[in-house]
């Protein structure tokens, strides 16, 4: 029994590699030339269930709000008259009360629990190098007032399983030396420390190698143009390379989902939503950090990746636009040179701009439609790397008639 996989990023190969194992003869088919080319390239690197809070929050209005004058806000809205972007931003605000913050959040923290079990258990067979760093991750603030709300802020994650100790200024630089010529600086922070980090793209690439070897077969530099659908099945996708056809299919295209699910009437919530990633070498360097983490009250995250540092920012709502200037990585460079002065040759700078598929709710779509052999991983959003194995093996389960191991309400296609 044959399975094409639809896409070569995180969700697209993890979910390979579940349906392999599931006894699947598996096919992946990506535009690309190689695995994790797009979103999955320079993402944050942090696997981070202790920073699983939904975007969709009451603050989420103010700071759109304030963004179309100031351009210091993490989350950032560009208005278009794409209407695909005003038809998500309604639903996106639809999301942003109270209680359904403390309802996604909760949802996002449980499947993010998951899946670092999976990557675990999965690590174990096929021991994947990734320039993994294991020991928790660092949530600072600047300012008493925040970290007193954002201590309170986290029972959310903490009554869903993720563990998370409060530390004081001490308490970070005994985690984190690196911090200490900013130690007068931080109130407080919350640490959690089952949480990660690595290179996603690397981890990408060599899971693919491991594919390869055991079978599967990719198919690059083949763009999907269609769908043939035949009653309540589909017979085969068209690409510039000709038909393709397979006993299930797998839509894991990310931003890029949306467009084909379209030729089978299917309306995906998913938008683009822009991020900006720096990554400067660290070789020969004083003092780099040890954990990644993240300066909250400038949300700019870091990330240690073996001889890199990976440095990200910014939220911002401007559709399919890839483009970036040195001036749109200046606040975060900024930021981290504060944070520290001599960690890295910050005059050999990485620029990345990339697009994370977003949903109203910060979930990701599994399940499937009116068409029973094509079914979706999709609209992992800003947490694909921490979502992207439970994601893969939710969607194998669901493949094989399993029940998952988690509870999926408000994350089935209907």
């Amino acid at each position: 029994m044959k399975a094409l996989v639809l896409g070569a990023g995180l969700a697209g190969v993890t979910t390979a590699y579940e349906l392999l194992k599931d006894g699947w003869q598996v096919e992946v088919v990506d535009r690309e030339q190689q695995p994790a080319m797009l979103t999955s390239y320079a993402n944050a690197g942090l696997f981070a269930p202790g920073h699983a809070y939904a975007w969709s929050s009451p603050a989420a209005p103010k700071i759109l709000l304030r963004s179309l004058w100031r351009n210091d806000q993490a989350l950032r809205f560009k208005p278009s008259l794409d209407p695909a972007l005003w038809s998500w931003m309604v639903k996106f605000l639809g999301q942003c009360t109270a209680e359904r913050a403390a309802i996604n959040t909760s949802r996002k923290a449980k499947l993010c629990s998951y899946s670092q079990e999976i990557f675990h258990a999965n690590q174990a067979d096929q021991n994947v190098d990734y320039d993994g760093n294991t020991g928790g991750l660092i949530f600072f603030y600047r300012t008493p007032e925040a970290f007193e709300a954002a201590c309170a802020k986290s029972n959310l994650l903490s009554d869903n399983g993720v563990e998370i100790e409060r530390l004081d200024a001490a308490g970070v630089v005994a985690k984190d030396p690196a911090l200490e010529s900013f130690k007068s600086n931080i109130a407080g922070a919350l640490y959690s420390p089952n949480d990660e980090s690595g290179d996603a793209h690397k981890f990408t690439q060599e899971l693919g190698k491991v594919l390869q070897a055991r079978g599967v077969t990719f198919h690059w530099e083949t763009d999907i143009t269609g769908i043939k659908p035949d009653g309540d099945q589909v017979s085969a996708i068209t690409t510039n390379k000709g038909d393709m056809s397979a006993d299930i299919f797998v839509l894991c295209l990310g931003v890029y989902a949306p467009h084909l699910a379209r030729h089978l009437g299917v309306n995906l919530p998913i938008y683009p939503v822009k991020g900006y990633s720096v990554t400067v070498p660290v070789a020969g360097r004083n003092n780099p950090p040890t954990l990644g983490g993240v300066d909250e009250e400038n949300l700019v995250a870091y990330c240690p990746m073996g001889e890199r540092m990976r440095v990200t920012a910014t939220a911002e709502f401007s559709g399919y636009d890839r483009n970036h200037s040195p001036a749109d990585f200046r606040h975060m460079l900024n930021v981290v040179k504060d944070l520290f002065p001599d960690a890295a040759d910050y005059s050999k700078p990485d620029y990345w701009a990339g697009l994370r598929p977003m949903t109203p709710e910060g979930s990701p779509i599994f399940g499937r439609a009116r068409h029973q052999n094509f079914w979706y991983n999709t609209g992992l959003g800003h947490m694909g790397w921490t979502m992207s194995h439970g994601g893969a093996r939710i969607t194998a389960d669901l493949i094989a008639g399993n029940t998952p191991e988690i509870d999926l309400d408000g994350m089935l296609l209907h």
